[in-house]
C-alpha cells in the first residue's frame, strides 16, 4: 500500500518518521527535522525541506551522511549487509552481476576515491530517468569524479543522496514521473540522429538542414501529430509547427517553443526541453478532450546555435521580421551556400518573408529551457524563474607589441602583447564580479606565429561581457575597454578593437514572469529568481511580444554545451506541470 501524502501530514512524529525510515541511508534525524515543518504541500515541497535540511546541517553532519553510504560493489553488497533499498538500487543497476574484470576496476577505484576523499563514493545508481545506470556509465563516471576537488565532490555526493532520497520517495508514494518520463523518451529518441563525423562517434551534433537535422524536424513532426496537435508543418526556414486550436474561432494564441539545433558534441536538453515540455501538455489536453480559450502553438526552432553559418537565431528571427537574404550566399566549411541547403531541404526561401508574427494575435511567449549553469543544482531546487536574458556585447580584438629576442630583452624594455592581455583577462574578471550577475570572458587568446624564445609582438582574442540590464553591461564595456587602452598605453603597445555581436537584454514581461512564480509555487516548490547568462529564442520573441522563462535544473554541475548535460525526469514532470498550471492561470483570465 502506497504511502499518501495526508498520511505523513496527520500522524504523530514517531509514526512519521516510521512511514520515512529508510530515504536517508542510516540518518533517520534528516526526515524526523522535515517533519517539524509539516504540513507538507506536495511530495516536492517534502524533498525540498529535507535537502534544506541537509544544507544548513554544517560539515561533519553532511559527511557522516556520506560516510553512512556503503560503497558501490563494496564490501557491504558482498558480505550482504546493505539496506533494503541499496540492495535494490544496486542490483538494479547491475552491480551484484559484474564480471570480474568490472568487479576488479569498481575495487580500484573504490580505493583511489577513499584514498583520496576519504569518504565513499556516492552514486544514484537507478539513474536520471530511475531505471538504472548502466555499469559503462557507473564505471565512466566513478573515473571522473576522481578528478574533483574535495570540496565539490562532497557537494557532488549530497546531490546524488537526494536523487536516491527522491527515487525512494516516489517508490514509498507510488509516484512516477509519466509525462517527465515521456519528456525523457522523446529525446532520447530524437538524440539518435546526428551529424556525419560526430554519429560514429557517439557524440551528438546536429546543425542547420543536415540530414540529421532534417530527420529531427520529421521525427518532432511526427511526434506532435501523435501529441493529438492539430496542425504541422515545417515552414520555410526549418521551423516545425504546430497549433492546438481552442475552444472558439478567432482566438488568440500562447506562443512557445524552443531550438532542436546543438552545438557540436553537445547535450540531449538544450532547446529541445523547451519542444518537448510544452507538447507534453497538448498531449495531455488532447487526451481529456480538453480545449482552452486561446490557441497554443508549438514550434521547433530550425537553428539558434549558428554552427553551420554566421547565423543566429534564424529560426525565431524569422517570426520577427529580421532575416537577412545576405545570408542565404554565405557558405559552410564544404562550400554549400545556405540557398542550396534550403533548397535541397525542399524549403522555399520566397516564402521566408511570410513567416512574420502578427504581435496583435498573440498572448505572448513563454519558454521552458535547462538552466545551463551551476545555480539550481548547487541550491538543490529543481526550476527557477527567470528574471531577464542577459544583455551582451562581443569583441574581436588585437594588441599588437613588438617581437623580439626572449633571451636578451630585458624584462624592462620589453612590449610583450601576450602579457598586455593576461593583465586585461585579470580585470575583467575582477571587474565582472563587483557586479551582481555581471560575466566576462577572454574566450580565445592566440599569439600569431608565437614561438617558445620570442617575445609575443602579437596577441589576438576575444571579449564577451554580458549583464543583465543594458546599462549595466554598458557600464562594464566602457571600464574594460578604458582599462585595455590604459594597459596599452603603459606597455607602449597598440591596440584594435572590432565590435562582432550586440544584444540587447531582454527582461520578463512582470506579468509573465508573475504567472511562472504561482505555477511553481503551486507545485510548493521554493522560489528561485535568476537571470540567465545565455541567450535564448525568447531574446528574439521579446522584440514584438511579452516573454518569460521558466529554468530546469541541470545535473552534473549543470553543464551544458556537453554530452554530460543532463536532468532528471522528475525534474522535467515538474516543468510540465508547471507549463500546466501555467495554461489554468490563462485559462482563467482569457
Amino acid at each position: 500500500m502506497s504511502l499518501t501524502l495526508e498520511q505523513i501530514n496527520t500522524a504523530s512524529l514517531p509514526e512519521a518518521a516510521a512511514l520515512l525510515d529508510g530515504l536517508y541511508e542510516h540518518s533517520p534525524w534528516i526526515a524526523e527535522a522535515a517533519l517539524a515543518q509539516r504540513p507538507f504541500r506536495s511530495l516536492a515541497h517534502l524533498k525540498q525541506v529535507m535537502a534544506q535540511i541537509v544544507r544548513d546541517a554544517g560539515r561533519e553532519p553532511q559527511l557522516a551522511l556520506i560516510r553512512a553510504h556503503p560503497e558501490l560493489a563494496g564490501k557491504a553488497m558482498v558480505s550482504n549487509t546493505l539496506t533494503a533499498e541499496s540492495t535494490h538500487e544496486q542490483t538494479k543497476a547491475g552491480l551484484t552481476n559484474c564480471t570480474p574484470e568490472e568487479f576488479a576496476r569498481i575495487q580500484t577505484l573504490n580505493a583511489d576515491y577513499n584514498a583520496k576523499f576519504g569518504f565513499p563514493f556516492i552514486l544514484a545508481v537507478r539513474g536520471p530517468r530511475g531505471t538504472g545506470l548502466s555499469k559503462r556509465d557507473i564505471i565512466d563516471t566513478f573515473a571522473r569524479r576522481l578528478d574533483n576537488h574535495p570540496d565539490f565532490e562532497v557537494a557532488e555526493c549530497l546531490r546524488n543522496i537526494h536523487r536516491i532520497v527522491e527515487i525512494r520517495l516516489n517508490d514509498k508514494f507510488g509516484v512516477e514521473p509519466v509525462l517527465g518520463n515521456l519528456v525523457w523518451d522523446w529525446q532520447e529518441a530524437l538524440a539518435q540522429h546526428s551529424d556525419p563525423g560526430y554519429a560514429e562517434k557517439g557524440q551528438l551534433t546536429v546543425t542547420y538542414l543536415t540530414d540529421a537535422h532534417r530527420a529531427c524536424a520529421q521525427r518532432i513532426s511526427r511526434n506532435m501529430r501523435d501529441a493529438g496537435f492539430d496542425e504541422v508543418h515545417v515552414d520555410a526556414v526549418g521551423n516545425v509547427v504546430a497549433r492546438y486550436r481552442a475552444d472558439r474561432p478567432n482566438a488568440r494564441t500562447l506562443l512557445t517553443g524552443s531550438h532542436y539545433d546543438t552545438v557540436r558534441n553537445g547535450g540531449k536538453y538544450d532547446g529541445r526541453l523547451g519542444i518537448f515540455t510544452p507538447m507534453a501538455c497538448v498531449r495531455e489536453l488532447a487526451r481529456q478532450g480538453l480545449r482552452l480559450p486561446f490557441d497554443i502553438e508549438v514550434i521547433g526552432f530550425a537553428e539558434e546555435e549558428g554552427q553551420r553559418y554566421k547565423a543566429t537565431f534564424l529560426g525565431s528571427g524569422a517570426l520577427v521580421g529580421q532575416f537577412d537574404p545576405a545570408w542565404l550566399d554565405q557558405k559552410d566549411a564544404d562550400g554549400v551556400t545556405m540557398r542550396a541547403a534550403m533548397q535541397h531541404a525542399g524549403l522555399c526561401v520566397d516564402d521566408i518573408a511570410s513567416l512574420r508574427r502578427n504581435p496583435a494575435d498573440y498572448l505572448g511567449f513563454v519558454e521552458v529551457h535547462i538552466e545551463q549553469g551551476p545555480v539550481l543544482n548547487e541550491i538543490d531546487l529543481p526550476l527557477g524563474i527567470v528574471t531577464s536574458i542577459n544583455g551582451s556585447v562581443r569583441y574581436l580584438c588585437e594588441v599588437i607589441g613588438m617581437a623580439s629576442h626572449a633571451g636578451t630583452t630585458p624584462m624592462d624594455r620589453r612590449r610583450d602583447a601576450a602579457v598586455a592581455v593576461a593583465e586585461l583577462a585579470l580585470y575583467v574578471e575582477h571587474r565582472a564580479m563587483k557586479d551582481a550577475d555581471s560575466v566576462g570572458t577572454i574566450g580565445i587568446l592566440q599569439v600569431p606565429n608565437g614561438s617558445t624564445n620570442v617575445v609575443p609582438g602579437r596577441c589576438q582574442f576575444t571579449l564577451d561581457l554580458r549583464a543583465p540590464t543594458d546599462a549595466q553591461r554598458d557600464a562594464m564595456v566602457s571600464d574594460v575597454l578604458a582599462e585595455l587602452a590604459a594597459i596599452c598605453k603603459r606597455r607602449q603597445l597598440h591596440h584594435t578593437l572590432e565590435e562582432t555581436m550586440r544584444a540587447a537584454a531582454a527582461p520578463s514581461a512582470p506579468a509573465w514572469q508573475q504567472r511562472w512564480e504561482r505555477a511553481v509555487s503551486a507545485l510548493g516548490v521554493p522560489l528561485h529568481r535568476m537571470p540567465s547568462g545565455a541567450g535564448h529564442d525568447a531574446m528574439k520573441l521579446h522584440e514584438i511580444m511579452p516573454q518569460a522563462m521558466l529554468f530546469v535544473r541541470g545535473q552534473n554541475a549543470g553543464i551544458s554545451h556537453n554530452p554530460l548535460e543532463s536532468t532528471t525526469s522528475d525534474d522535467m514532470q515538474l516543468a510540465v506541470d508547471a507549463f500546466s498550471k501555467l495554461l489554468d492561470q490563462l485559462a482563467t483570465e482569457f
